[in-house]
């Protein structure tokens, strides 16, 4: 009997890399995939009028019908809209530190944000490590490594795929409903971005979904707390399995 798929999506700016602590603790149950985003890694970039579709399709080709779904950040959108219009793909969905239907000063926020990666991307690099890192623990070395894979992005690229974390939300807002796979929302009780209320307003909005919310965490949960993040995706696949 094959292994179940897990297949791991990352966050804007990011790539595979960012997954290795999760992937490590899944590796022994599942057939782990973690492939790069359109505009990210070892993919192409991400040209101008890029939109979730395109990432989205793009990471469908390489994503095995029936496989569990685990998306963080605009990978989590990219999984919300696989679960949406390539269902076969997916048979449980987990968005972890997912944002999810912006209220107009959280929508203001993130536009701020990219405005700033527009205006200085320098200091919008260093404004997402002191979001995501700040009183966190997490050891030098990874701190290190994310600012070494933010900074080596395609600055283009990189704010073609921003813009789209920051609209997808609204667009995706209306279909969640028909999102009927097994799922999980989990975020960090400490994450200013993709907040808890987030969290609870997308596990609201799904017919089948659970929301967890890990205290003492912010943003970077696969890498502050990926016992966490693997626990719930467990999980999920289990009951889903079992039922």
């Amino acid at each position: 009997m094959s292994r179940p798929t897990v297949v791991l999506l990352h966050g804007v700016g990011l790539d595979r890399t960012m997954w290795e602590p999760t992937a490590d603790l899944l590796a022994d149950r599942f057939t782990v995939l973690a492939p790069d985003l359109l505009g990210h890694g070892r993919n192409g970039p991400a040209p101008a009028g890029t939109t979730l579709e395109h990432l989205a399709l793009d990471a469908a080709a390489g994503i095995p019908p029936g496989s569990h779904i685990v998306g963080f950040s605009l990978g989590a959108l990219v999984a919300q809209y696989l679960a949406l219009h390539r269902p076969e793909l997916v048979a449980t969905l987990t968005s972890v530190s997912s944002v999810c239907r912006r209220t107009p000063e959280e929508r203001e926020q993130v536009f701020e944000r990219l405005r700033l990666a527009h205006t200085d991307f320098d200091a919008a690099v260093s404004a997402s490590l002191r979001r995501w890192f700040a009183g966190t623990g997490v050891g030098a070395e990874w701190v290190g490594r994310t600012e070494a894979t933010l900074r080596a992005n395609d600055v283009e690229s990189f704010r073609n795929c921003y813009r789209v974390f920051a609209t997808a939300d609204a667009d995706l807002a209306p279909d969640l409903h028909r999102i009927t796979v097994p799922a999980m929302a989990v975020t960090g009780e400490d994450d200013p971005g993709s907040t808890p209320d987030m969290t609870r307003r997308l596990a609201a909005a799904l017919p089948d979904c659970g929301a967890a919310v890990v205290p003492g965490t912010r943003h970077m949960l696969p890498v502050q707390r990926p016992e966490a993040v693997a626990e719930h995706v467990t999980a999920l696949i289990g009951d889903s399995t079992h039922a």
